[in-house]
Formats: structure tokens, sequence, C-alpha cells
């Protein structure tokens, strides 16, 4: 093999090693910032579009600002549509790239400025603090970028007195296909749109290939990246896959689009280029500009169609919460990327198993439909009316709707705690969630009990028992009734003032005895065996009122900003 050849795919290599480094720096040391700016930068298209081209150009890496989008899709943080916006963002961004090689990386001797970054990259990334062992990796990743630049560009300059590349040109739309299919040939093999362009501008820089058919490499280059995207996609969550047709399609389209009116758009880069004081014969900063320039037609021809790629989508990958019950609708491998991601979809779920499954096991468990208990029906006509038995099996319902989604959160609230690095506002979040689940189950176990007795009671024809279960019932069914105005009304301190009350009346109840049972013991109305079975659910159903209330506070209690990262000074878990 022709030593200059080596010379020139050890440069390849090492880019890449420094791009992922970058990628690594930059992941640790702006996670925080970088998951609130993209965050909230989704509610309007424009500042989306904006927000991913801005951080991709800025941090070197479509990859990470793709990973943060699938994970905030997956647990809900953002719609698809922004996540659209970012990704489109983020393939203007990618060509900071060409812009950075062809200004910069080609126009002074790039090894000698590489150097010192090694050095102190290096150095600052065996640090113990995440922010310096940030900024080492991104050091490093920037040394050996340009270091890998350098070799690249040494190899072409020898390697064209060896063998002219140039003269295997071909002119016309033949060109332009031959070489479109190469670039994409070219970056499937280097999983790396911005490696390909990196590798065209050196050579475009040594003469090796003609700027027409650059142009035409690096539309290959950006369709090429989405094979790359595809691949990833195949074990994704439906949210990576919808993401990586989005971007398949992009691109596709934006490449045909350079492809048909490639010499249109060549003579535009050049009107620009004068405008822009870029020598005509400056190539390299051309083939960036001409990069730039279809890119961001392309972002302009999909805005309008945004909408119907979002329905198209969402009908194409059809999303498990559309399926059984007893499937997690929220957790899937790509939410435990981030800790903010992964604490929102644990909270998500969590909502979702008390509204669909516990309030509904405790409220048929009752012998009350649910929607009587969210209507704004007097509690005395809805326990009144309530009096026939639903044959509620509290067992059958827990297994089928309850106990694998319950698995399911714990195990990935662990798995977060042991793998992530969390500050103690995150530890705290994910403990509350926790324990907020495993009140719900307890809760279930605890109305188990409690509707065999209510079963058992419809079958005796003793009014003053039943009147002291209806009594309890209705004690439930209020705060059932309290816990679902407290999520869903504006007006949530209102309702949160009215369930500590409850929560406090439930606990001096514990601690006193039921006067109402010991009058009927008195007067022979119940017997012995009755009276046990009330003071044993009287204690039951305060004890569920202060899970219910603490299940609501946990889970629907205000919560601060989950998405931060540890600080310098804050306590981190790992």
């Amino acid at each position: 093999m022709n030593p200059n050849f080596k010379t020139i795919s050890a440069g390849v290599a090492i880019l890449l090693f420094g791009m992922i480094m970058l990628e690594e720096g930059f992941r640790v040391f702006t996670k925080g910032p970088l998951q609130n700016i993209l965050k909230n930068a989704t509610n309007k298209l424009y500042k989306s579009i904006t927000a991913g081209a801005l951080v991709t150009g800025l941090i070197q890496s479509s990859s990470l600002v793709s990973v943060i989008t699938i994970s905030f899709i997956s647990a809900g943080l953002i719609s698809l549509g922004g996540g659209l916006g970012l990704i489109f963002g983020a393939n203007i961004g990618t060509t900071a790239t060409a812009w950075l090689v062809a200004g910069f990386g080609l126009k002074i001797k790039i090894a000698a400025l590489a150097m010192p970054m090694l050095v102190f990259g290096v150095v600052f990334s065996f640090q113990k603090k995440p922010s310096l062992k940030g900024i080492g990796n991104v050091l490093a990743g920037l040394g050996f970028f340009f270091l890998g630049i350098h070799y690249m560009k040494e190899g072409f300059d020898v390697f064209k007195e060896y063998i002219d590349l140039s003269q295997y040109a071909v002119s016309g739309f033949l060109g332009v296909l031959i070489y479109t299919g190469l670039g994409i040939i070219i970056t499937t093999i280097l999983q790396s749109s911005s490696a390909t362009l990196a590798l065209i501008l050196t050579a475009l820089a040594a003469g090796q290939i003609e700027y027409e058919n650059a142009l035409a490499l690096a539309i290959g280059a950006n369709v090429g990246t989405t094979i790359t995207a595809i691949l990833g996609a195949l074990g994704s969550n439906s949210a990576g896959k919808r993401l990586a047709v989005a971007h398949f399609i992009f691109n596709i389209i934006t490449g045909l689009v350079a492809i048909v009116f490639i010499f249109p758009l060549a003579r535009l880069v050049n009107n620009f280029s004068e405008i822009l004081y870029i020598a005509s014969t400056n190539y390299t900063l051309k083939l960036a500009l001409f990069h730039t320039i279809f890119n961001v037609i392309g972002v302009v021809l999909m805005i309008p169609f945004i909408k119907r790629l979002e329905r198209f989508l969402m009908r194409f990958f059809k999303d498990k919460r559309d399926k059984e019950i007893s499937e997690p609708k929220y957790l899937n491998p790509a939410v435990l990327k981030f800790p903010g991601t992964v604490i929102s979809a644990l909270l998500n779920e969590s909502k979702y198993l008390f509204k669909n499954s516990v309030f509904e096991i405790v409220a048929h468990a009752l012998n009350i439909h649910r929607a009587d208990i969210i209507s704004d029906k007097k509690l005395k006509k809805v326990i009144k009316k309530s009096n026939i038995d639903l044959k509620t099996n509290v067992d059958d319902l827990y297994y089928s709707k309850v106990k694998i989604i319950y698995g399911e959160i714990i195990k990935y609230a662990s798995t977060a705690q042991g793998t992530l690095s969390l500050n103690d506002r995150q530890t705290k979040a994910i403990t509350d969630i926790k324990i907020a689940n495993r009140k719900m189950v307890e809760i279930i176990k605890d109305v188990r009990e409690l509707n065999k007795n209510i079963t058992m009671v419809l079958n005796l024809e003793n009014k003053y028992l039943q009147n002291e279960y209806d009594s309890y019932r209705k004690k439930i069914t209020k705060v059932l009734r309290v816990i679902y105005l407290f999520r869903t009304e504006d007006n949530a301190g209102k309702y949160a003032l009215q369930l500590k009350q409850l929560k406090k009346e439930a606990k001096i109840n514990i601690r006193q005895s039921n006067k109402s049972i010991d009058r009927l013991i008195r007067k022979n109305l119940i017997t012995a065996e009755m009276a046990s079975s009330l003071f044993n659910d009287y204690a039951n159903v305060n004890d569920m009122i202060e899970k219910l209330i603490d299940v609501a506070e946990l889970l629907y209690g205000k919560k601060d900003s989950l998405l931060e990262e540890p600080s310098e000074n804050e306590n981190t878990t790992k």
C-alpha cells in the first residue's frame, strides 16, 4: 500500500477519534444547559430549527443532538414536531465543520496548534471534576481533529506526486451521479458526514478532485449520513425510528433537489462568493458555502410539510401507549441517557399508572364507577345508588394492569440511580417516585381486603353495618374526587389544602376509636365479629386515605426543574 495513502487513512482515523472525544467532552461539559436550551426551544418551529443549528455548530455533533432529542420525545418532554425542528436545524449546524476546515484548518500550520491542545486536553481529561474532564475532552478532541486534517492534507499533497486523482474527473450530470454515489459510499464506511467533508476538502485543497465533483461528493455525504441514522434506529424505540425516517426523508429530498439544480446552485455560490469577498479560486470556502446553501434550502422546502410529515410518522410508527394497558407507555432505553428524561418518563409512567389503573381498581373495589367519582354529583347520592356488587377481582386487576408496569418503574428508577450522575434534587425525585409506586401497590392490597367485607355486607340484612361501610366508601370516594380535582383543575392550591386537611383527619382517626362502632356494640346492633371487621377496616380506610394523598402529593405536587445537572458544589451519586 502506498505510504501516503496510509497517511491519509491515519488522518481520517485521528479526525474521527477527535470527533468522538469532542462529543464526549460536550456531553459532560454542557449537558445541563444544553438540554435546557433544546427543551425550551421547541415551542416554536423557528426556535427549534435555530437551536438545533446553533447547538450542533457549537458542539460539532449532530448525533449528540439526535440522542438528546430522541430521549426528550421518548420521555414526553417535547413533541415530535419540536424534535423534527431540532433535527432539521442540526443538518444546518453540521455545515459548521466545512467552514472550520476550509476557513481555518487548511489555512495555517494546524499541527502546531493541535499539539498544545492535545497536551492540555490530556492533562485536564484525567481530572476528577466533571467540568475539567469535559474541558480536557473538548481540547483533546479539537487537537485530534486538527491533527487529523494535518495528516490528511500532508498525505494528499505528497500523494499527487504519484497519482493524480483529478484525471478521473467526470463532468456533467453523469459526473454528478457518479460522485454523489461515491460520497454516499464513503460516508457509509466512515459513519460520519463531517469526516467525509473534511476528506473532500483536503483532497480539493490538494487539487486531487475537481470542484464540480467535490460538490457532488458533498451531496452524497449528506445523503449517506441518513444510512447511518437508519441503521442506528433499527433497534430503537418508536421515537428513534420516527426521527431517523424524518432525517432520511429530509436528506433524500434535499439531495435530489441539490442534484437537479446543482449547476444553478453553483452559480448562486459564485454570486454569494463575490458578495462575501471569497476568491473565485478559493474552492474550499466555496464548497463550504455550497454545503450550507443547499442544507438551508432543504429546510425551507420542508417547513410547509412538517405537520404532514409528523402525522405520517405518528401513523406509520405506532406508539406502545396505543397497545396493551399492562405495557409501559413512557419507559424505554432512550430515556436512560439523561437524568431529566428518565425522571420525566418515570413521573409520567407513574401518573399514568395511578390515573388509569390504581384509581379505577380502588373505585370498582368500592362498587363505585369512576365516572360518578369525577362527576359533580353529591357524594351521598353516589354512595346510595352504588349498591350493586361490581364483582371486582382486585388480584386479577393487579396482575393484569399494575404488576408489570410497577416492576418496570422500579427497574428503571434503580438503573438511573445506579448509572447516572444525579444531584440531590434528582436523587430525591426518583426516591419519591419509588415511594409513590410502593404506596400504590399497598393501596391495592388494602382495598382488596376492604372489598371482601363490602361484598359480604351486601348479602347481610343489617342496615347499621351497611351504613358504617357506606361511610367508609364515602370517605375514600371524597379523597379520590379531591385528588382528581387536584391533578386536573387550574386551582390546584385550593385542593392541595383540602387534601392536607383530609390527611390530618385520617391521622387523628387512626389514633382514636370510632365512637359510632362503640355505640352499635353497646346497643347490640352488630355482632362481635362484625365489630371486629369494622374496627380493622376503620384503621385500614384511614391508612388508605393517607397513602392516596401521599401518592397525589408525590406525583402531582410542584417540582423544581429536574433537567439541571449536578453543579460543582452539589453532591452527586453514582
